[in-house]
This record gives structure tokens, C-alpha cells and sequence, in this order.
């Protein structure tokens, strides 16, 4: 940095430094603060060098500087409350939907192997009901029925071997866990 660069940002510098510094005090309520700030700004300016005697308008480059200086420090500043030590860390309750794992494991090995293809594929692992049609040489119709069935089956065979519960809108509101069958015994 030459000493012409230096000589335009001392300029500036003296021709607005106490209007910054009134700002900063003002916004902050400590003079002693607003005085670190300022320096600050000071400095991001020297840094700037030649790029800042290009400036057009030094005055609000300089209140920019100032601002976001004020605005990092109030963010650092935040005050924050101690938590007490006895404080429990309350969970988020399970959705009773989301229990429901182990019983679709059960219900699924119980459904007939149509009903459980047609819902592993589609439900389970997403795919798309025009590619299961194609996939098994059938009608996009025919494999909307088929799924719609299916999930009729899964629904009646959930509600009896998990004893599963729905809420008046329809959503599941409990039931009981029931883990998948081992080996049928003889």
C-alpha cells in the first residue's frame, strides 16, 4: 500500500470518524466499546487499500463496515441463560405409526405372496405402479385393484394380529406390539 492510499483513507477516516463513533455509542450504550468497533472499521478500511479511494461513496462503505461490526458483535454478545444441572431432556414421543415396524414385518410374512410382492415393491421400496404393471405383464388398472386389495389385507390382518387402533380420522392411535412369528411350530 502506497503512502497516496494511506493519505485518502486517513481523510476519510478524519472527516467521519467521530459521526461513526457518535453511531456505534449511541447503538451500543458503552463508549469504550464503540471505540473497539471503530477500530475495527478502521482497520477493514486500511485493509481495503486502493480498492477504497475508488470508492464513490467512502462516507457509507465506511457506516456498512460499521453496522455489521455492531451487528456481529451483538450476535456474539447475546445473552444466554444457564441451564440447571437437574434439567431433564424430555424425548419426543413415539407416533404410534411408527412402532408399527415389527408388526408390518409379521403381517407381511402372513399375507399371500401376491398381496406381499405388490406391497413390498411398491409400498416398501417405491416403485412405481406403471413399472410393477409392466414388470408382471399387467394392466396399470389391474394393478390398482391389486394393490388396493392388498392393502385391505395388510390393514385387516394388522388391525387383528397387532391389535392396532385407529383414531376417528383414520390415523393409528395405538396398539400392541407384536414381534414377527419364528418358525411355525408343528
Amino acid at each position: 500500500m502506497g503512502l497516496n492510499d494511506f493519505a485518502c483513507i486517513e481523510g476519510a477516516w478524519q472527516k467521519h470518524q467521530s459521526e461513526l463513533k457518535g453511531y456505534l455509542a449511541h447503538r451500543l450504550g458503552d463508549a469504550a466499546q464503540a471505540e473497539d468497533l471503530l477500530q475495527e472499521v478502521f482497520l477493514k478500511a486500511v485493509r481495503q487499500g486502493q480498492q477504497f479511494c475508488s470508492l464513490e461513496n467512502p462516507r457509507a462503505w465506511l457506516y456498512q463496515v460499521a453496522h455489521n461490526a455492531l451487528v456481529d458483535y451483538v450476535r456474539l454478545k447475546k445473552s444466554s441463560v444457564p441451564l440447571p444441572d437437574d434439567l431433564t431432556v424430555e424425548s419426543e414421543p413415539i407416533v404410534p405409526v411408527d412402532d408399527l415396524s415389527e408388526c408390518v414385518v409379521r403381517v407381511l410374512s402372513e399375507l399371500s405372496e401376491q398381496d406381499r410382492d405388490i406391497i413390498q415393491d411398491c409400498d416398501i421400496e417405491g416403485t412405481k405402479l406403471q413399472d410393477f404393471a409392466d414388470a408382471h405383464h399387467l394392466s396399470l388398472p389391474a394393478v390398482k385393484s391389486r394393490i388396493q386389495r392388498a392393502r385391505q389385507h395388510m390393514r385387516s390382518h394388522m388391525t387383528a394380529a397387532c391389535q392396532v387402533k385407529f383414531d376417528e380420522v383414520g390415523h393409528v392411535c395405538c396398539h400392541v406390539p407384536r414381534p414377527p412369528q419364528s418358525a411355525k411350530t408343528l
